[in-house]
């Protein structure tokens, strides 16, 4: 059976907010994923007009020649880019997801030794003598 999502109220959604009970960091990090990718989509283009443009700088095989390496080289490193910035929106996600496993964790821990000290009555201190 899938698990039942609890639906909130807006004020209570607002105060999970206000008291970093929520974090919104994921949705951030999506949208700055997009971004970076769309930066390295645009040095991706520049290197093709680059390229294109060393190519027809002068007519002949010479131009041609070294605007593939150019060409070739810029996309490697375009796609090392696209890489590296997969990785550290990913790293960021995994930091921000532990941080929420461990106030589960807390949480859990909290109401486990809540319940302990409900149960078992207590215990008057030894006297010293």
């Amino acid at each position: 059976m899938p698990p039942v999502k609890k639906t909130k109220s807006s004020g209570a959604l607002f105060w999970d907010l206000l008291t970093f009970d929520r974090l919104v960091t994921g949705p951030v990090i999506h949208l700055i994923y997009w971004a970076g990718l769309g930066v390295v989509a645009l040095f991706g283009f520049s290197v093709v007009g680059a390229a294109v443009g060393l190519a027809l700088k002068e007519p002949g095989v010479g131009s041609m020649l070294l605007a593939f390496p150019v060409l070739i080289a810029g996309l490697l490193v375009a796609g090392a880019m696209v890489l590296l910035w997969r990785a550290f929106c990913e790293f960021y996600v995994a930091i921000f997801r532990i941080s929420e496993d461990l106030r589960a964790l807390r949480q859990t821990s909290d109401a486990d030794h809540a319940a302990i000290r409900a149960r078992s009555p207590r215990e008057a201190p030894p006297s010293e003598g």
